[in-house]
């Protein structure tokens, strides 16, 4: 790209919007021309200014967009040349895996230095991947050794999404109305996730669901997630 790289973040922290915009100005090249605290504005913003690269956070609840992977499948049907970098405190692997499958090559944890960002911007804007060490060792993390071979535990995207709305609050009734399936499909997603991550008790799925930051995302579903047969 010639010139200046243009840069829109995407955040409803105040604080988190000033650090990360203050981060970049130690990289020459990056300008940030836009910042939006949830999907509508930022949307609007990428109608209508000229961005290179979209640095933003998963979780931002209240925009006509949503957030999470329903915002990001959004933004990546709209508008495919944008380049993404998210900005989270997620560590859940198994969603970050789904990032990934979105188009989306570089995550940032907000927990590392937020100098990182700057350096993802850059890398995105090069066509290569990044990610900062919280992240990567959230995604080595994955990986579990067994018998001297490497396996790994992995939600399938409409798992992690009946998981992630069952602790919501939602019933199982309520998910499979919401997404279009019957309640025998939505309960054997959700006890075929149990399994893959060895919980037997609903109890210990909540406690999955808030180590891993899954009760940080709104309610939103994927488009993606909602049309997959």
């Amino acid at each position: 790209m010639q010139g200046s790289l243009r840069v829109v973040f995407a955040d409803d922290h105040p604080v988190i919007l000033f650090g990360a915009e203050h981060a970049l100005l130690k990289f020459p090249g990056l300008q940030v021309v836009g910042s939006a605290r949830q999907s509508t504005e930022l949307v609007k913003i990428l109608q209508t200014i000229a961005c290179d690269v979209l640095v933003t956070d998963l979780a931002m609840p209240g925009g006509q967009y949503g957030d999470g992977l329903q915002l990001i499948g959004y933004l990546r049907r709209n508008f495919p040349a944008l380049r993404i970098v998210v900005l989270t405190m997620l560590e859940n692997a198994a969603l970050l895996k789904r990032l990934g499958e979105l188009g989306v090559t570089a995550v940032v944890n907000k927990s590392d230095d937020l100098s990182h960002i700057g350096h993802a911007v850059q890398h995105v804007s090069r066509n290569l991947a990044y990610t900062s060490p919280s992240v990567k060792a959230a995604l080595d993390a994955l990986r579990i050794t067994s018998g001297g071979k490497r396996a790994e535990v992995m939600l399938s995207r409409r798992e992690l999404e009946v998981v992630r709305l069952f602790v919501s609050g939602m019933t199982i009734k309520e998910i499979s109305e919401l997404l279009s399936r019957s309640i025998k499909t939505i309960s054997t997603q959700k006890n075929t996730a149990m399994r893959k991550l060895g919980i037997d008790r609903d109890s210990e799925l909540f406690q999955y669901a808030q180590s891993n930051g899954l009760l940080n995302l709104s309610s939103h579903v994927s488009d993606d997630i909602a049309d997959e047969s």
